[in-house]
């Protein structure tokens, strides 16, 4: 029992992450306003922990994280200038043509993030450091914006992020990051349901 507190005590600021990691997840299931601040304070904590680990694209990743999640407390609950409340922003699917610039920004982000990572840091795995954060930069914008396609792209980066951080002996960020991909199968879902019944009342 003494080691279990010794273990919490020790590891309290990556428990704290996964924690307000998983309400955040599941609020943005929800579509629920308070994601972003769960967001921005799971971020913050976990500024902290991949810091520790020379994981300084995931470290810079959560910066990002907490700008695009005041981004996304606005866009999710945009008030006109009178102050009265406007519809809210509606789940949608990504376009031909939105997909194609968010590629070719990946792909930007992900090679910029490398030679930076890989030339002026100890970064032990930069290439794939790189290309998640490259990704979940792209993916947590399509968040703020309603991409139902931003869940399988969360599904891809939870099970790899989860081998990453297995391979550094993250194991609280495993779990969540296992958590995190069954939690975007069901964020697909719901929201793929949300948007037939919405097309369905429009018939």
């Amino acid at each position: 029992m003494n080691n279990l507190f010794l273990w919490i005590f020790t590891n309290r600021v990556e428990i704290g992450g996964t924690v307000f990691g998983l309400v955040y997840v599941w609020l943005s299931i929800r579509q629920n306003l308070l994601t972003w601040p769960a967001g921005i304070i799971s971020s913050l904590l976990y500024c902290w922990v991949f810091f520790d680990a020379k994981f300084y694209a995931q470290t810079g990743l959560q910066v990002y994280y907490v700008l695009i999640s005041i981004y996304g407390w606005w866009s999710w609950h945009a008030i006109s200038a009178k102050g009265s409340e406007i519809d809210h922003l509606r789940v949608s699917k990504t376009t031909i043509s939105l997909w194609v610039i968010l590629i070719v920004i990946n792909f930007i982000l992900a090679l910029i993030i490398y030679c930076i990572t890989s030339r002026y840091t100890d970064d032990s795995i930069p290439l794939t450091d790189a290309f998640i954060a490259s990704m979940s930069i792209i993916a947590t914008w399509m968040l703020a914006r309603k991409k139902i396609e931003q869940w399988l792209i969360w599904i891809f980066i939870d099970l790899t992020s989860a081998g990453l951080y297995l391979y550094r002996g993250l194991y609280p960020t495993v779990m969540l990051f296992m958590v995190y991909a069954v939690m975007a199968g069901i964020g697909y879902v719901e929201w793929r349901k949300e948007t037939q019944n919405y097309h369905a009342k429009l018939r």
